[in-house]
């Protein structure tokens, strides 16, 4: 379970899920596109207050579960992921580029909806289990011991 954020004048335990759409719904997430997504995001976390709690990946979009301090917006915060995340891609896997005819990586468009410390993250978790057809975790943050993994409910 995420845990709160304690600043000096306030706490929040704001967590979001976001479903990024690739451009055109081309299928170019690849093996080696999740791991340029997984690293970057890893990477943004240390440099942002927003903490990914768990990265998932289907053929043509991917999931994230974040949480973040009251600093950002939800849009801010898709937009922050978006950017950099699309900009290692084309950086590290020149290829992709070429199969998205030199356009964006994500489409315009993207889902976000507020996850529930009360219970929504199971409802949120069991749903994006179940989305597509090859759905694949990428990355699950498991720092806080004791921390439940939401695709693992019955």
């Amino acid at each position: 379970m995420s845990e709160a954020i304690h600043k000096s004048h306030n706490v929040s335990k704001l967590m979001y899920h976001f479903v990024l759409p690739t451009k055109y719904r081309r299928v170019v997430v690849s093996e080696e596109v999740e791991k340029v997504i997984k690293e970057t995001c890893i990477e943004i976390s240390e440099r942002y207050e927003l903490i990914f709690l768990e990265i998932g990946a289907d053929k043509d979009h991917v999931h994230f579960l974040v949480q973040s301090a009251p600093n950002y917006s939800p849009t801010q915060l898709v937009k922050i992921v978006k950017s950099i995340t699309a900009r290692e891609v084309f950086r590290r896997c020149p290829d992709v580029k070429k199969k998205l005819w030199g356009g964006n990586f994500w489409s315009s468009g993207y889902y976000v909806s507020t996850v529930s410390e009360h219970g929504n993250e199971k409802v949120i978790a069991n749903y994006v289990k179940n989305q597509g057809d090859e759905y694949r975790k990428l990355y699950r943050n498991n720092e806080m011991e004791g921390q439940m993994n939401l695709f693992d409910y019955e």
